[in-house]
């Protein structure tokens, strides 16, 4: 069953660093996305509370823009997958396709303080509630920005 799209991927490469946006990225099994701070245990939360994955609502994202004026369009919310489409609360408990890729909801991503101290006053309670999601990768495959999301056979 298709529930939606990629509409976006970013990386950073160190914990602290800009995230870049890219076209594309290779998913690694047991670890994360091949360039990201998390993936060789360089991000902030490395070894305390990481992420192989984070995904985030593109609606959500449109929602915040709107109603907050927070800039959260160019990767500032410091996630890697943008998704459109899929409600991400319902991947609890299950595993999907991404692209090539097969992930597993692992947990909620909310926000925290220091998000501000890369972004913008305000960035935290922006995403209060819509702060996404992390995964885990299962089997390594690419992922591409417009891949589709698949839940279930």
């Amino acid at each position: 069953m298709i529930q939606g799209t990629v509409e976006a991927i970013f990386v950073a490469r160190y914990g602290g660093t800009k995230m870049a946006r890219v076209s594309e990225v290779e998913a690694l099994a047991g670890f994360g996305l091949k360039g990201d701070r998390y993936s060789v245990g360089a991000g902030y939360w490395s070894g305390i509370d990481e992420c192989q994955v984070t995904l985030i609502a593109g609606e959500d994202l449109d929602e915040i823009s709107a109603t907050t004026g927070i800039r959260v369009q160019d990767g500032e919310h410091r996630r890697n997958l943008v998704t459109r489409g899929v409600r991400l609360a319902d991947l609890a408990g299950k595993k999907f396709k991404v692209g090539r890729a097969v992930l597993e909801y692992d947990r909620p991503r909310p926000p925290c303080t220091y998000i501000e101290s890369l972004t913008e006053p305000g960035m935290a309670r922006a995403l209060a509630r819509r702060a996404g999601i992390c995964a885990r990768v299962l089997e390594s495959g690419p992922i591409r920005v417009g891949d589709r999301i698949e839940i279930g056979g």
